[in-house]
């Protein structure tokens, strides 16, 4: 039996030239992704987000808040009695969509709309004393999900994948406000 000098894929066998598309078989299977890494990247970070809010959404579900009502709840716990035409604004509502939002938030006692001391005809708005029990509840849940969700990550990792998402966030607002 005659013997044959073994050979890694792209590699010539002994005293053989390597074929010309041999060697380059390998990295040409390599190269769509790198070349598609951005892509890959844009389409991971959709994805997360996506199935974060989704995730979210179903630990919201036995406080029967609904996706839009928590966005808002959410952001008048950081920045409460805004100017509800500038609270459509910075969650990129329509101000009759707000309107409305707020209206069966009001309704639902987790709210209240109150008038502007320098302007009349503008409306503030504030969470309630529910609106605020509320948020301590959805924090609690946010919690847990957040530990599930980095579960496998330590602390070091958690904090570099925040400063990461951070930077990204930081030149999106740049590019988006005509500054990159």
């Amino acid at each position: 039996m005659p013997r044959t000098a073994k050979t890694s894929p792209g590699r010539a066998k002994a005293g053989k030239p390597a074929a010309k598309g041999a060697a380059a078989a390998a990295p040409a299977a390599a190269r769509p992704l790198e070349e598609n890494w951005d892509q890959r990247l844009g389409f991971l970070m959709h994805d997360v987000s996506r199935l974060r809010r989704t995730v979210f959404d179903d630990f919201m579900k036995p406080l029967n808040v609904t996706r839009s009502q928590w966005w808002v709840l959410a952001y008048l716990s950081r920045h409460d009695g805004m100017i509800q035409s500038d609270l459509a604004n910075v969650l990129e509502l329509g101000k009759a969509a707000l309107g409305s939002l707020v209206d069966r938030l009001e309704a639902a006692g987790l709210v209240r709309r109150g008038a502007d001391e320098s302007d009349r005809r503008a409306k503030r708005v504030y969470l309630s004393p529910a609106g605020a029990q509320l948020i301590k509840e959805m924090r609690v849940l946010s919690h847990e999900m957040s530990e599930r969700i980095l579960e496998g990550l330590d602390t070091d990792a958690r904090h570099t994948l925040a400063a990461l998402l951070g930077q990204v966030k930081s030149n999106l607002l740049a590019i988006s406000k005509g500054k990159g």
